[in-house]
């Protein structure tokens, strides 16, 4: 770890709170202060740690005036881990915003590598991994999802999203329509105590008896292959 780094992003467990690294606990115990999405949750990685940090809340709904003074104790010199619910700050995450003013303004940012809910959806789903794109959350509407994976249409890209399991029938039907029937997986729960991975064609749609709509999820699609493949 930098040893003059004011901000340190810390990727932190996904699910299973073991994941967490030695020298992440390290970063997480040894900062003045942490930057969070949510309390709550970052308030049961304190208590699993054994010990108490101020917080300062940095979500969607922040205002500028907010980030500014996270950035201003930054510039006192204070120093503060980044983190989000789970998984590596800045990835669909709204504190990419800090770190981005945080170079600006010259300070020395650091990152401590660890759990992410990207690269374990491409491991456990089988599919190649040599070349992906992480798309994040696509629009909710048919019309935008579809704009979104039309530039995927003939890419052999393995392609991995993030969506509400209460959606996932509409996404999935519609990606059927750009890309064809190509192989996915649902990795819900992951590294949970009820972590599942499934996997079928495109569009069809796991009943709800194959897999629960709720917890979160993280679809892979694989990408457009020459010749066809088994499931």
């Amino acid at each position: 770890m930098v040893d003059d780094a004011l901000l340190i992003l810390v990727a932190t467990p996904i699910g299973h709170l073991g994941d967490l690294s030695p020298r992440a606990a390290a970063a997480l115990t040894e900062a003045d202060f942490w930057v969070v999405e949510d309390s709550r949750v970052s308030g049961k990685l304190a208590a699993h740690l054994g010990i108490r940090k101020t917080m300062r809340v940095l979500n969607d709904h922040s205002t500028d005036r907010q980030v500014e003074a996270i950035l201003d104790e930054l510039k006192s010199g204070r120093r503060a881990c980044l983190l989000t619910d789970g998984g590596c700050p800045v990835v669909s995450d709204p504190g990419a915003h800090l770190c981005d003013l945080a170079h600006q303004a010259g300070l020395i940012v650091d990152a401590v590598p660890g759990p992410s809910a990207v690269t374990d959806a491409l491991m456990l789903s089988g599919f190649y991994g040599q070349r992906f794109c992480f798309l994040g959350f696509l629009s909710r509407k048919p019309g935008p999802i579809r704009e979104e994976l039309l530039p995927y249409a003939d890419s052999p890209v393995t392609l991995i999203l993030f969506e509400s399991p209460h959606r996932l029938d509409t996404l999935l039907e519609v990606a059927h329509g750009i890309l064809g029937p190509r192989r996915y997986a649902i990795c819900r729960e992951m590294t949970k105590t009820h972590q599942q991975v499934y996997r079928n064609f495109l569009p069809t749609c796991p009943l709800d008896s194959e897999m629960p709509k709720k917890g979160e999820v993280t679809l892979v699609i694989e990408g457009k292959r020459k010749a066809e493949v088994a499931l």
